[in-house]
């Protein structure tokens, strides 16, 4: 019995991905310089990962947007994360990559050595079952990401409901793409000839999430995997849209994005969340761009439950750090001065050097080092 070849390998066929190559550079002759940017950290990953820059034409350039939630979380949300940690009887569930987040004060890791009581957890249900194992404790689940992580920590609160559950609550530090596009775009702190759009945060939203976007403001946009042949066909489909003249929102990962996203992991965000102005580090005040609990889930907002003053993020960042440039694709990682000297995975300076899907880190584990 013949063997069958593992399914993504078919988005990594060598005939396909030169083919592609070969159609881009054609593509790009006609069209002259044109700056694609992304917004997923996943993306820039697997760009290095394949070595795809390599196969691109020299005036093709594919940069990194604000497509890292652990980089954008702001330092009001940090600090209140850390005073949480250190309160007695207090456990903040959160993330591995949070816990070196460098904040004015030192990071969460860095607190551990106050006393900050602090486990990390892979989802949010896992933060609910340390909440069931520890009644005696307060339980607080550090809650980052973008739509892709948001809906899952929606669905679990609405299962909740009145489930007597009362020593569980979140830091929600979620945030939503098309809007900060929408208003960075508006601004010009963004100015790319193209979008390329994350595929994970599309599964949940949907390609028409995106129409007004591109409506007001003539982008070509596709929406990618993160397979060769996925980022590739994107690519393609947005120089077609060039030449053509045109600007539309091209779906290149059908297989796991519809034009109406996830209706039901949806209609669990909308049910349990609401839109807000919301704080991006290094991006400053992003209108609309967050979510916070409606008042049916108050009771679950630690910021409410320990009365956590709000603030917004003063404009700060170490000396020298690039990161809010890199974050919208105005710098590279290696124009910074800091980058592999004084700022590295285990010394992080700035939050992009952080994650694996910081573009810093992400650049510092693929770059050619003696």
């Amino acid at each position: 019995m013949a063997i069958q070849a593992p399914p993504h390998e078919s988005f990594r066929r060598r005939d396909l991905v030169e083919g592609l190559a070969r159609s881009i550079a054609r593509a790009s002759e006609a069209l002259g310089p044109i700056r694609i940017m992304h917004v997923c950290g996943t993306h820039e990953r697997s760009v290095h990962r394949f070595g795809l820059r390599a196969l691109l034409p020299a005036s093709l350039r594919i940069v990194a947007g604000p497509g890292c939630p652990v980089c954008i979380c702001p330092l009001s949300d940090l600090a209140a994360a850390r005073d949480l940690a250190l309160r007695p009887g207090v456990l903040l569930a959160s993330f591995g990559d949070m816990l070196n987040v460098p904040g004015p004060e030192g990071s969460l890791a860095d607190a551990r050595s106050l006393g900050a009581s602090l486990r990390v957890v892979y989802s949010v249900m896992d933060a609910v079952s340390l909440a069931r194992a520890h009644p005696e404790k307060e339980i607080v689940f550090f809650s980052i990401g973008f739509e892709t992580t948001t809906a899952p920590t929606a669905a679990t609160l609405a299962g909740l409901e009145g489930s007597g559950l009362r020593n569980f609550s979140l830091i929600s530090s979620n945030r939503v793409i098309p809007e900060a596009l929408d208003y960075l775009l508006s601004t010009g702190e963004l100015s790319p000839d193209a979008l390329l759009l994350p595929g994970h945060v599309s599964v949940i939203i949907g390609s028409e999430a995106y129409a007004g976007l591109v409506e007001r403001h003539r982008l070509p946009c596709a929406i990618a995997g993160f397979e060769p042949v996925d980022i590739l066909s994107g690519i393609l489909a947005i120089l077609e849209q060039k030449l053509e003249g045109r600007a539309r929102v091209h779906n290149s990962y059908s297989r796991a994005v519809l034009p109406q996203g996830n209706v039901r992991a949806r209609d669990f965000v909308s049910r349990v969340y609401e839109p807000c102005d919301a704080v991006w580090r290094g991006l400053g005040m992003v209108p609309g761009s967050g979510l916070r609990l409606r008042a049916a889930f108050s009771g679950y907002d630690a910021q409410r439950k320990f009365g956590l003053a709000s603030s917004s993020e003063p404009e700060e960042r170490p000396a020298g750090c690039l990161c809010p440039r890199v974050m919208v694709g105005l710098e590279e990682p290696e124009g910074c001065p800091l980058f592999g000297r004084g700022c590295v995975p285990e010394r992080p300076v700035g939050p992009c050097m952080v994650s694996d899907e910081g573009t810093c880190r992400i650049r510092y584990e693929y770059a050619e080092r003696p």
